[in-house]
């Protein structure tokens, strides 16, 4: 298949192996709730990662963008129908280039406008406003002050620490986060190399874990922006759904016009596209992309409608009387529920209508 790749992800979700060969994937979902249930409905999904090398081919749709960047941009798309909208992401996407493109992007646009709400590696460093001096000196003045190590800020002054209550999945949690004085101010302070890019970080302690996240926007509190960050795991949870519901990722389209899949390439090896110099292979590598993708968002738009009516059967019905579920929940109906209930009702009307077209269509795939 092409665009397949050694990946590495350092996830927080335990259910994923360290490396995989696969391809790499970017999606952009919409968060919504209801009852207090939290879900991630996918929008935009495609292969952003693998296909560099096939960018320039004739019909091709590929970007040459990094996957960072890509990921900007489709953000941006789904903010011109939303308006102003906030873009969780994990700490993979805190990087120069994508503050870059997002300020390229939300440049004299009003109302829709993109923000970021992100997490920062442990070895993050911040620099403080430049202070500025009595006397004009010769020279270019000062784009950063004194360096701010935030790691350290957690054993440093642990008694500037609050406490406070904060609805992390779904439940009331106990977390500690950083400010700067008694009225419990964010730190807002300058980062990025050669950028210096104002930017908002908290400093969280919460189950013997610590982090620092990281916001674009400056006007929400550091318990709002842990909340928001917060739902960032919804989308874990809707690509695992989308796997085991609807099959997302359960695809086969192979191709002859490639080689086979070397696991043991060397990173100096030439890519496997970089040999395919037919315009008729390549055609074919293209279509092969294509179907992929087209496949990948199919499988959203029906995982999309199965959280929808889960929306609305989670106060409108009751779904947990038709079949025995081990743990029964007041508040939530899962798609896997309404993804089984929908089977039956097409399966019971298929047998009052035994003559109709769709039951003869499937009776002769069974038997072939």
């Amino acid at each position: 298949m092409p665009g397949v790749k050694k990946l590495h992800q350092d996830s927080e979700d335990s259910s994923k192996g360290e490396y995989i060969f696969g391809h790499l994937f970017g999606a952009v979902g919409a968060v919504i709730s209801k009852s207090n249930r939290f879900f991630c409905i996918p929008l935009k999904i495609n292969i952003q990662d693998g296909l560099q090398s096939a960018a320039e081919w004739e019909g091709s749709t590929v970007s040459t963008e990094s996957h960072v960047v890509q990921m900007i941009e489709n953000g941006y798309e789904a903010a011109k129908t939303f308006g102003k909208s906030i873009f969780l992401l994990d700490r993979y996407f805190l990087t120069v280039p994508a503050l870059r493109k997002l300020n390229q992007l939300n440049a004299g646009t009003k109302g829709k406008r993109l923000e970021l709400v992100t997490k920062a590696k442990r070895n993050c460093i911040a620099y403080e406003e430049p202070v500025a001096e009595p006397i004009k000196k010769r020279g270019r003045p000062k784009k950063k002050g004194d360096t701010v190590y935030l790691w350290k800020q957690f054993t440093e002054d642990p008694d500037s620490f609050p406490e406070a209550f904060v609805s992390i999945y779904g439940r009331n949690q106990s977390v500690r986060y950083k400010c700067m004085d008694l009225l419990y101010k964010c730190m807002d302070l300058l980062w990025g190399q050669k950028l210096y890019q104002k930017l908002r970080f908290v400093l969280v302690e919460y189950d013997g874990q610590r982090s620092i996240l990281v916001s674009t926007d400056l006007t929400p509190t550091a318990v709002q922006i842990i909340e928001l960050y917060s739902r960032r795991f919804c989308i874990e949870n809707c690509f695992r759904e989308m796997k085991q519901q609807t099959g997302a990722f359960c695809y086969h389209f192979w191709t002859k016009t490639l080689e086979k899949l070397n696991h043991f390439k060397k990173k100096e090896a030439p890519d496997a596209l970089q040999k395919v110099t037919d315009l008729k292979a390549q055609r074919k590598i293209i279509e092969k992309v294509q179907s992929i993708e087209v496949f990948v968002q199919i499988s959203c738009i029906a995982f999309g409608i199965l959280q929808l009516l889960a929306v609305q059967e989670a106060t409108e019905g009751d779904l947990s009387t038709l079949f025995y579920t081990r743990t029964k929940s007041k508040s939530r109906v899962s798609e896997a529920r309404v993804r089984w209930y929908m089977g039956w009702q097409i399966n019971h009307l298929l047998l009052q209508h035994p003559d109709s077209f769709i039951t003869k269509f499937i009776r002769e795939r069974q038997m072939k």
